[in-house]
């Protein structure tokens, strides 16, 4: 018995080892490879190149918007899978809507060099919004953030030190061990994790008004956990639920329901100055 316990006990040691070393490789699920130019995807779309703090060169796709324009941009930060190509839809689909976008990848992710973490993809959606006020010339006041799933977190982030003039959670949770316990139940999740996103934290200080959307099916992001981050936003806007969608349907990338929900805060924006 003492044998069998001592077995079983270095097995679990190992396992956590493991899920301790890997954790990363669970978390974020990049394409890997070159991504094609931004015109071939998007019409008028030209490739920009964010650099970021400590000295990356990041893809992305400035988007523009097509007449009659908007005063208004939005900074789209993607989810832990893919890569921008991915979200070229909901791009066109904001644009038709007369709305600019910049389309980044995250390091690791398409043809960027290095290794995401949670960390290194703070430094990478400042290098996003720094293109867009630096560079771009856009003004804060006229920037919307967009995050998807883990890109929400990502944006929520930033929206703390640097306010946006909007905020768009599509899918968000609360932190990321909250859904991890939810996958992996039999795991202590909470110790394991070094990268955490702990969304409502960050929420808790954001002044911007804040648009949450989610699907009603959703079986990786479960929906009350996009109602409870609805819940802490100190100065919530909207909340739109998708009823049928699943995390990944495309009524989440680009439906009617998401499009119109960023429409109306951009609206709102400009009918606020």
């Amino acid at each position: 018995m003492v044998r069998a316990a001592l077995v079983v006990s270095v097995v679990v040691v190992l396992v956590l080892a493991l899920l301790w070393g890997f954790q990363r490789q669970l978390i974020y699920l990049p394409s890997k490879g070159p991504v094609q130019a931004a015109d071939a995807s998007i019409e008028g779309a030209r490739d920009v190149v964010l650099r970021t703090s400590d000295g990356l060169d990041l893809g992305a796709w400035l988007v523009p918007a097509r007449p009659p324009a908007r005063d208004v941009v939005v900074l789209v930060a993607a989810g832990n899978a893919g890569d921008r190509a991915v979200r070229a839809p909901l791009a066109r689909a904001l644009s038709r809507r007369g709305l600019a976008v910049l389309l980044f990848d995250y390091r690791g992710y398409g043809d960027n060099s290095g290794s995401p973490s949670e960390t290194g993809l703070a430094r990478d959606v400042r290098a996003a919004r720094s293109f867009l006020v630096d560079e771009a010339g856009w003004l804060p006041d006229r920037i919307v953030y967009f995050g998807e799933s883990l890109g929400a977190a990502v944006v929520t982030e930033l929206a703390a030190e640097h306010p946006p003039a909007g905020l768009v959670l599509r899918s968000p949770f609360v932190d990321l061990a909250t859904v991890g316990r939810v996958h992996y139940p039999f795991l202590p999740v909470g110790t394991l994790l070094r990268d955490r996103f702990p969304l409502v934290e960050h929420l808790a200080t954001v002044e911007a008004p804040v648009v949450v959307v989610y699907g009603g099916r959703d079986t990786i992001v479960p929906p009350e956990q996009s109602r409870a981050v609805a819940e802490a936003a100190p100065h919530l806007a909207e909340l739109v639920e998708v009823p049928r969608a699943d995390h990944n349907d495309r009524a989440l990338l680009d439906g009617r329901s998401l499009v119109d929900a960023v429409v109306d805060l951009a609206e709102r924006v400009q009918q606020s100055s």
